[in-house]
């Protein structure tokens, strides 16, 4: 559309016009430009039903989004993902817009789990440059502004987990490293509503937070609760969880699905009593010697969509070798059989897919 007024006889028809009707076409054409709201504008109402989420193995820093990666997992699962997970970690200081741009554009909402993590990106490792500490003393107060700039220019709604699976034991912000009973669950608490405050200040109102943590804790001590990590319902949208199974060969027996989602669902429910819950991650290896992965993909498919509070799940499609030599297949392909229970699962209309996949 050409600017208002552009050719001769528009700027004279326009001249001639009440300075009131004038004002409101204005604003009418104003409203015309503006572009329309992205996939599932309002987060909070959302159809029945579960969204349906993926992370699709974008490689070693998990933000190698490409469009060709998600149509192939679209086409060997048979559903649109609602929402489409990927990183941001500190050590890279920037903004993953191109990544969030191409994720909304094909009707699926980002995640992105923001971590404050320097390379070479190693678990089971304390605190880097970007501890806890040091960002509530204010030292990386100007990327996290820069980061929430671009969150705000960026527009379109999208979930935030920052610091993730932070009662566990194996990321440097664990609250293990702080002090544990002594307080390092406060250090956490204080760290996330700096970085919110300062998020919301730059005016990025289009993200949704997300309390996102792991399904049984690296340490289980009373310090280590869920609920003693959590900032307050004013500072978080949405609560989240990691429900693993099996996923290293060496580690202890299989354990159904059922099994890890019984208590954590209750445990996280009751930290807030509106709050939507989202499995922000889950997943399972495979490990025929030890279990059946299609059965703990038939029954989490089944009984997710039977916690009323959670409505939204993001299965974490991956494989990597281990130091070891040994190798973790949480792919859905990792077997025909884990490829057909996960294809009939998802088609349940209970799957809520993208927007783009409800067309």
């Amino acid at each position: 559309m050409g600017r208002l007024g552009e050719a001769p006889a528009h700027r004279d028809g326009l001249t001639a016009m009440n300075p009131q009707i004038l004002a409101a076409l204005v604003l009418f054409l104003l409203a015309s430009a503006t572009p329309a709201a992205g996939p599932f504008a309002d987060l909070k109402k959302i159809p029945p039903g579960v969204l349906f989420g993926a992370y699709m193995d974008f490689g070693e820093t998990e933000d190698g989004v490409t469009l060709e990666g998600i149509e192939k997992f679209e086409a060997m699962v048979g559903k649109t993902p609602a929402i489409i997970a990927s990183s941001s970690y500190w050590g890279e200081q920037s903004f993953p817009a191109k990544n969030l741009a191409l994720i909304s554009r094909h009707g699926a909402v980002p995640l992105v789990f923001w971590s404050p993590w320097d390379k070479p990106y190693e678990q089971q490792k304390g605190p880097d440059r970007f501890s806890l500490t040091e960002i509530l003393a204010g030292k990386w107060d100007s990327y996290i502004d820069s980061w929430a700039d671009a969150a705000k220019e960026f527009g379109q709604p999208f979930f935030v987990s920052f610091c993730n699976e932070m009662n566990g034991s194996w990321f440097p912000w664990s609250g293990c490293f702080y002090g544990a009973e002594n307080g390092g669950n406060d250090v956490f608490k204080r760290t996330w509503r700096h970085v919110v405050d300062r998020v919301r200040a730059r005016g990025a109102h289009n993200i949704r937070w997300v309390f996102h943590v792991n399904a049984f804790p690296g340490i289980n001590d009373d310090w280590n609760l869920m609920a003693s990590y959590y900032p307050g319902a004013a500072y978080v949208d949405w609560l989240g969880l990691s429900i693993y199974g099996k996923q290293f060969r060496s580690e202890g027996n299989w354990a159904d699905f059922g099994d890890l989602l019984d208590w954590p669902y209750q445990e996280i429910t009751a930290i807030d009593p509106d709050k939507p819950v989202m499995l922000a991650e889950f997943g399972v290896g495979e490990f025929p010697e030890a279990g059946d992965k299609a059965k703990w993909i038939r029954d989490a498919f089944a009984m997710i969509p039977g916690r009323p509070r959670i409505k939204a799940a993001v299965f974490w499609h991956e494989r990597w070798q281990n130091a070891d030599g040994s190798f973790s297949n949480l792919r859905i392909n990792s077997s025909p059989d884990a490829l057909k229970a996960f294809r009939a699962g998802v088609s349940s209309p209970l799957w809520i897919p993208s927007e783009q996949g409800k067309k």
